[in-house]
């Protein structure tokens, strides 16, 4: 899951589009998830919900729009978040979170 920061508003029919799969060249379309406005943020902000690990593929689904992603954070990565962590910090997982990482 990530948060992205375009240069302007992303328009209700470019998110339209992008729900409906954006095609990217070598690969094919990128289908997205999950995409939406965030709440109380401004239009230019949204979280984006994306399974495909194509090389910088947010940044070039939004490209194709006509869009320049200004910022970019990975808010989740297969259930596990970094709230708590300062920037460059980590900590161990917990026993439950390796058990799930290794089910996945």
């Amino acid at each position: 899951i990530y948060h992205v920061t375009l240069d302007k508003k992303l328009t209700a029919n470019d998110l339209a589009e992008i729900k409906k799969g954006v095609r990217l060249i070598p690969e094919g379309i990128a289908v997205v998830d999950e995409i939406s406005y965030i709440e109380n943020r401004p239009k230019n902000e949204v979280g984006l919900e994306i399974h495909i690990g194509w090389n910088r593929v947010v940044r070039r689904i939004f490209e194709k729009l006509g869009y320049k992603v200004e910022a970019l954070d990975r808010v989740s990565f297969a259930g596990l978040t970094k709230k708590g962590l300062n920037r460059g910090d980590y900590r161990p997982l917990t026993e439950l979170e390796v058990n799930f990482l290794k089910m996945m």
